[in-house]
Parts: structure tokens; sequence; C-alpha cells
């Protein structure tokens, strides 16, 4: 009979084994995530995510496709068919910091029962709508709020969380500037 060591859903021996070859060979932790947009009508567009390459592979995993809809709300010129885009970011980094909390709560054996995160981020209109060109078009600041209950003293889930962002690959992308190549094709 084979037992798992699981923890917050999470099979703590992979995630062990995982970190374990990556150490012994660096090249399986390099990966590149693909995705296919094609823009609907007005503010929508719909997102193909299915294939990526890592861990020294092409993944074939994903039977299908996932789809993941954009638009805007009627206040600006959207018809509601799914959160904008910078809303999907804010979904982006909490869904980060969740996968990152549990793994990592789990590696250190910490049971978590309830994690929760509020974000909101504000963003001024006149930088994307080119009014201004001291106004940047993306978000101003972004503040997360999270609640967790777990078999951890607080200043355990404070240190975890510190690490957390640390080692956040979201986070690292709204902190730092990511160079982004946009090319015309055809």
């Amino acid at each position: 009979m084979v037992t798992q060591n699981r923890l917050n859903g999470v099979d703590v021996d992979r995630l062990v084994a995982t970190v374990q070859a990556i150490q012994a060979d660096p090249n399986l932790a390099r990966f590149r995530f693909r995705a296919h947009t094609d823009w609907v009508s007005g503010g929508n567009a719909k997102t193909r995510i299915q294939g990526f390459y890592g861990a020294g592979q092409e993944d074939t995993s994903r039977a299908t496709p996932f789809t993941l809809e954009g638009d805007e709300p009627p206040v600006l010129l959207g018809t509601n068919r799914g959160p904008n885009a910078v809303e999907a970011v804010l979904h982006a980094l909490a869904s980060c910091l969740a996968v990152g909390f549990i793994y990592n709560a789990a590696a250190q054996g910490i049971k978590v029962e309830a994690l929760e995160f509020d974000l909101e981020g504000d963003l001024d209109l006149q930088g994307f709508l080119g009014l201004s060109d001291r106004v940047r078009p993306g978000y101003e600041g972004i503040r997360v709020r999270y609640r967790v209950k777990a078999d951890a003293p607080r200043e355990k889930i404070v240190e975890l969380c510190d690490y957390v962002q640390k080692t956040s690959p979201v986070l690292d992308i709204i902190r730092n500037p990511v160079p982004v190549k946009v090319v015309l094709e055809g």
C-alpha cells in the first residue's frame, strides 16, 4: 500500500522530489508559457491557453484548451462578458500568491484551513486615453489584504507571506519591468 504525504491538497513528496530534480538539473526549471488571443467585438477578446514547454519537454497534459474571456464594463463601452484586463491582473496576482502560500505552507508542515485575498488597484484612465503624458496607463498602486486560518503562530504566517512575496512570479512581474517585444506579423 502506497501512502502519500498530502497537506493542504499538495502532494508534499512530489513537491520535494520536484525541487530535488531541479537542484540536480537546473535546466528543468526553464518554462515557456503561451497564449493565443482573438478579438471578438468591442472590448471583448477570448484567449486560449493549452500547451507549454517545461521540465525539459513540451507538455501535452491538457486535452482541451482553457478559454479566458475579457471585456469591459458598460461604463467603459463593454458588455461585461468577462473581467477587464487589469482585473485579470488582480486575479493573476492573488492566484499566484495563494499557490505560493499553500505550497510553501505544505512544505513547512503548516496546515491551512482557509486563505482569502482582497485586492484593490487604482488606475487613472487619462494615461490609457492618451490625455496625459504624466499619468501612467497602468495601476498606480495595488493593495493586497489577506486572511488565513492555519495551525501556525502569527509570526510564522507573516514570515511565510514575506517569503511568498519574494518568490511570487506574478508579483515580480508587477514590481519589476519585464522586457516586452510587440511585433506586427505579415
